[in-house]
Formats: C-alpha cells, structure tokens, sequence
C-alpha cells in the first residue's frame, strides 16, 4: 500500500511524532491541550469504507493513543473525532480534555486560545510514544 501525502494543513499544523501500525501520529502544534491526530494510510475519506481489518487496526492504534494519554496526562474526558470537513485526508484526532482547559465544555477546533509547543516539549512527548510508535 502507497502512503499518501500528508495533507498541507495537517503537514502545518502538526509535527510528525512517528508511526504506527495504521498510519502517522501527529501531535497538534498547540501545548493548551494533549491533542493527538492519527493519519491512518488511505486515500479513502470514509471510516465505514475501509476493509474491516483496517478499521480494527485503526481502532487498536487509537485505543493505544488514548491508553499513552491515561499513562501521561491528567484528564477528564478524552474525545475522539473524525470529521474531515475541511481537510478532506482520513484523520482522527484524540484529544485529553479537562474541565478547567480553555475551551470547555466547547470544542477546541479553530479555537483562538494557542501556544506553539517549544522543541523539548514535542521531543519530549515523542519519547512517551516511543514504544507504540514503530518508527
């Protein structure tokens, strides 16, 4: 299977933790909140439409991202999404949510509240990953 280009947007507002068995995993350039995105390899843009054994791959991979979240972060909700209404690629975002974060109860899509993570930071949260992420 060809791995497709990572869409633009994501490709800037992401960085590039590593890889897992499904796809990429990309951490949202935005340290207000624990916000993961899973690129699963496909040009398909419909979960419902993968091969059964893909989107049991897929859910494995996000179970394991919301597994790493439990293990590191203190939350109180972790919200999983794939609505693609602008970035057209298949994502799915995993985000640890609290009670006391800025945009609660509201989403945080678009949300103006931003702080760009520092580069310990994202090495530092990549070193948590390391060992579900194979590359």
């Amino acid at each position: 299977m060809s791995i497709p280009a990572l869409d633009p947007r994501l490709a800037a507002d992401c960085h590039l933790l590593g890889r897992m068995a499904s796809g990429r995993l990309l951490l949202m350039n935005n340290a207000l909140f624990p916000w993961f995105i899973l690129v699963p390899d496909t040009d398909c843009t419909e979960f419902y439409r993968l091969d059964l054994d893909f989107q049991i791959n897929i859910t494995r991979n996000i179970n394991a991202i919301c597994e790493n979240i439990a293990t590191h972060y203190r939350f109180d909700k972790i919200n999983i999404a794939s609505i693609g209404n602008i970035v057209h690629q298949m994502h799915i975002h995993v985000v640890a949510r609290r009670s006391d974060d800025l945009c609660w109860p509201g989403v945080v899509w678009g949300t103006a509240h931003k702080r760009p993570y520092a580069a310990e930071e994202v090495q530092r949260i990549q070193s948590l990953f390391s060992g579900i992420t194979l590359s």
